[in-house]
């Protein structure tokens, strides 16, 4: 991985490079109402998703998996 200091654009194109399954973009305005952006290895794009929302998704994607 890429250092803290790089862009965000550029720490987005190595995720993406690498096929990470999801990133999730935090700012203050997220940390405030407790949401975090998220890109998915297919490239969807969602803002403004509940972190509780994402943990469950993920949990359940985790579960059908196994």
């Amino acid at each position: 991985m890429r250092s803290a200091d790089d862009t965000l654009g550029n720490r987005i194109r190595v995720a993406t490079e690498l096929k990470v399954p999801y990133m999730l973009v935090v700012g203050d305005r997220d940390v405030d109402a407790g949401t975090v952006g998220l890109r998915t290895r297919e490239g969807e794009d969602r803002r403004d998703v509940a972190l509780a929302d994402f943990i469950a998704e993920v949990t359940a994607e985790v579960a059908e998996r196994r």
